[in-house]
């Protein structure tokens, strides 16, 4: 019986090809020196740790409500009430929160609108004239190849700062991701329904709506779902270029050596990843 795919011979060449490249990765890391884990690292692991494993929200109700700060002459700077700072910090938190889900929820869809379109014209059985197709596989895989933060990084430039920047970030990556997707979903279709559409002289956007669409909302949706989760995710950092959100917290809270508060951010962002992934994962259920 023939071998086919990745079976018997093929499987052995490309497991024989990845272990090459592990070894010369390690090797050069080697001769560079730069696989070290650094001085006292488990020292420093333990010092971190330690440092955020009191987060900063527990002070709403244990903080010091006569917090006082003094230079190195021990003069007095100021009072603080530090149940109170602490909790007017949680409310930018809550703000911050609400940016970041506009930012991964819009972005997620401007991605699904301009994805979409390119996938189709993308999928080998939709049989887009040959240029087309091209340029359209060529516009993923560009869209796919660059990151979210590069693609901030250039926007933030364009436009300046603020939470559109993130949006189109999001969009333009996300879009690469959605299209090819979507065209796999395509190319996956048994396409005798599709034909059948077609011989009852259909035009080619009537055989998307009425042979293409019907087939493939569930895929789609389900492939949007997991997008959106993890632009919830990635939309998190894109703070740290300025485009608001989480993201400009955590860049703050690192460079004040805050770690209590990084610690808060940390698990806000865990529990909001959480959330989401439960409800998509429901969702997704539901349409099984």
């Amino acid at each position: 019986m023939p071998q086919t795919g990745f079976s018997g011979r093929h499987t052995s060449v490309y497991m024989a090809l990845y272990v090459v490249l592990v070894a010369l990765c390690l090797g050069s890391l080697i001769r560079d020196g730069d696989l070290s884990l650094g001085r006292m690292p488990w020292k420093n692991l333990q010092t971190t740790m330690s440092e955020l494993s009191v987060p900063s929200f527990i002070n709403v109700w244990f903080g010091n409500e006569r917090l006082e700060f003094r230079n190195e002459d021990g003069k007095l700077l100021r009072v603080e009430n530090q149940r109170e700072s602490e909790a007017r910090y949680l409310m930018g938190v809550g703000k911050a929160i609400w940016t970041t889900f506009q930012i991964a929820t819009l972005g997620t869809l401007l991605a699904a609108l301009l994805g979409a379109p390119l996938g189709v014209i993308a999928a080998k059985n939709m049989h887009a004239p040959l240029p087309l197709a091209w340029l359209a596989r060529r516009m993923l895989d560009v869209s796919r190849s660059i990151h979210t933060l590069v693609f901030g990084l250039l926007i933030v430039g364009i436009i300046g700062l603020g939470p559109m920047a993130g949006i189109l970030a999001i969009a333009l990556h996300s879009m690469g991701t959605c299209g090819k997707l979507f065209a796999e979903s395509i190319e996956t279709l048994d396409m005798r329904g599709v034909e059948a559409v077609r011989a009852t002289g259909a035009s080619p956007i009537q055989v998307m709506l009425f042979g293409v669409w019907p087939a493939l909302m569930p895929s789609f949706v389900s492939n949007h779902l997991y997008l959106w989760e993890y632009n919830i995710r990635d939309s998190t950092v894109l703070g740290l270029i300025g485009a608001g959100g989480l993201g400009l917290l955590l860049s703050e809270s690192v460079s004040l050596f805050q770690w209590g508060r990084l610690a808060t951010l940390l698990i806000t962002i865990v529990l909001m990843v959480i959330a989401f992934d439960s409800l998509s994962r429901k969702i997704r259920q539901q349409m099984i």
